[in-house]
């Protein structure tokens, strides 16, 4: 059946595109479903974000019992030690936050390491993103940073998060991952081509957990003792180097086991050979930079490390394995939103809407009470609230000397009091009008052009493979504008691509930009001469580039016989 020509199902109405218009459950049409409300075009983002709540909140509830997304992952415990510098500088210059103050000082962390796609019983080498997740017991409460293997997103609004995991996900009538369905979104959507240049790269399917990057993707804030604001990325590189798996490769080891990088990460610390990584930060400060050719808060972007240096901040040592399975991997419950002193949240709008479903993913999962468990306790400081009641609680959060008659504040009899010291906090003040637009500087194809250009020539030839394979998969209106994509990032990728699906430069002039697509003067420079602007391969900024380091091709046997690099030599981003 030509999947074009069905109509809706279930509502007898015929297949017309006047039919087809989007609303939501209340039955109102949907005429902007690519932006949230904010404040100017950059945020940040209003509570009264009506079709934005009402979108996300059914999406965090999709999936019962387990988690909507990262359904398969692996926990174990470890400590972060800080040199108490933020690079040469004193930590102090840019934040106030207790965990990076004193050089030598160790602070617990659990961390949680996962696949975002695939089901709690999914092949662990499977093409998808890798969830790095860290919750960091620290002395003024727990904080919780929720990244990724990879430093970019495939989308800047958390509005259309619930469409690129749909998209991602088995279709609903096969209940089958895709092709046709994952690249007819991607097609429409140009911000995404940096983050499938990632994805379908070596990348996207790391040889263990022990050899992959961590991200906190999302740009942040922190604020040091006078109030002053600065933004931030988090890096963290692994001490055993980058290690990955080719598509071929992968299968091999897919036939054989499903949970080899957690059979990997578990035997490692079992052995008492501790994986480490280096924690960096990259600081900008708190602005809009209108001297960029990108915005500091698209998470399809990276920031170049030769503008804004990677600075050491500490390691991170993992030590113990899990006791429990269930009661600490299944129920350990991280969000954006959990942040202390001295640490803030930047206008991001992934960030915006990650902080919002994630806690209240977790209320739904796990309960009302999660964070009354265990591993979600914070581990070095007190827990004093008015909130009690609610599904499965098992205490109150008294205070030594509380009034247990008084559940709420303010009270002059003996009940909890608001801090004594507000912390002073100074960031740039904000005027827009009230809009859902698109960030204004989205150049969506220089960053994926500087990421194909700064693989590994084996790495390329991998992405290549991999597009074509899928893409082959799809139909000829997905594959036309995907390879469209391809050529405006750079001549030999929709080249390359294009000749496994018989598609050339040619075939595809005749497509004209999205709907609503906003091009550079580059872009449209680079549409004149399809598949003819002169690109080459330029090395120069190999080690300049975020990610640009060497991955070592591992094999099948490497990864069943448990042969991957141990050795803990410190890694530096640049590659030699």
């Amino acid at each position: 059946m030509d999947k074009k020509n069905m109509s809706q199902g279930g509502t007898g109405m015929p297949s017309g595109t006047d039919d087809r218009v989007l609303t939501n459950r209340q039955g109102h049409p949907v005429s902007n479903n690519q932006s949230q409300r904010t404040v100017g075009p950059r945020g940040p983002a209003t509570l009264e974000n009506y079709q934005f709540l009402e979108k996300i909140t059914h999406f965090d509830r999709e999936r019962i019992p387990e988690r909507v997304v990262h359904a398969r992952g692996f926990v174990c415990y470890g400590e972060l030690e800080v040199t108490g510098k933020i690079g040469d500088e004193p930590a102090s210059t840019y934040t106030r936050a207790k965990v990076f103050q004193q050089a030598g000082k160790k602070t617990p962390l659990a961390i949680r390491f996962s696949t975002v796609i695939g089901g709690r019983d999914s092949s662990e080498t499977a093409r998808d993103p890798r969830g790095f997740a860290v919750k960091f017991y620290t002395e003024d409460g727990n904080w919780d940073l929720v990244g990724n293997n990879l430093a970019v997103f495939f989308i800047r609004d958390a509005i259309k998060f619930p469409d690129v995991i749909h998209s991602l996900k088995p279709d609903p009538v096969t209940f089958r991952q895709e092709p046709n369905r994952i690249f007819d979104f991607m097609s429409q959507t140009p911000e995404s081509m940096h983050m499938l240049t990632h994805l379908f790269s070596p990348r996207g399917i790391p040889a263990s957990y022990r050899h992959m990057e961590g991200f906190g993707v999302n740009t942040y804030k922190m604020v040091n003792e006078k109030g002053d604001t600065f933004l931030v990325k988090y890096h963290f590189h692994p001490r055993a180097g980058l290690a990955s798996l080719t598509a071929e490769e992968a299968s091999k080891v897919q036939g054989q086991d499903f949970g080899s990088a957690s059979k990997d990460l578990f035997t490692s610390i079992e052995r008492g050979e501790y994986p480490q990584w280096d924690m960096f930060v990259q600081i900008m400060e708190d602005h809009d930079h209108p001297e960029l050719e990108w915005d500091p808060l698209d998470d399809t972007k990276i920031w170049p490390e030769k503008d804004f240096p990677l600075r050491h901040v500490g390691t991170m040592t993992l030590n113990r394995n899990v006791e429990d399975f269930f009661n600490e991997n299944e129920q350990i419950a991280m969000g954006t939103g959990v942040l202390v002193d001295g640490l803030d949240f930047s206008d991001d709008k992934m960030l915006v809407g990650r902080t919002f479903s994630y806690s209240d993913t977790q209320r739904y999962r796990v309960g009302t009470n999660y964070l009354q468990l265990p591993v979600n306790q914070p581990k070095s400081a007190k827990v004093s609230t008015n909130l009690s009641g609610g599904q499965m609680s098992y205490q109150r959060d008294l205070a030594p000397g509380q009034n247990p008659h008084v559940n709420y504040e303010p009270s002059i009899h003996d009940g909890l009091k608001e801090s004594p010291v507000e912390q002073p906090n100074n960031p740039p003040e904000i005027q827009g009008q009230l809009t859902r637009s698109v960030i204004e500087r989205r150049n969506d194809y220089v960053q994926a052009r500087g990421r194909f250009c700064t693989m590994m020539d084996w790495e390329r030839d991998d992405l290549i493979f991999n597009m074509g394979d899928l893409l082959g998969q799809c139909e000829r209106d997905v594959q036309e504008r995907m390879v469209w994509h391809f050529f405006l990032v750079h001549d030999d990728y929709g080249k390359r691509v294009g000749e496994k699906l018989g598609i050339s430069a040619a075939d595809v002039t005749k497509l004209g930009p999205l709907p609503k697509q906003v091009l550079t003067e580059e872009d449209r420079r680079r549409l004149q001469s399809l598949g003819s602007n002169g690109d080459t391969i330029d090395p120069s900024v190999w080690g300049q580039w975020t990610s640009s380091v060497k991955n070592h091709k591992a094999s099948a046997e490497e990864v069943l016989m448990g042969k991957l690099p141990r050795e803990n030599a410190a890694q530096s981003q640049a590659a030699e």
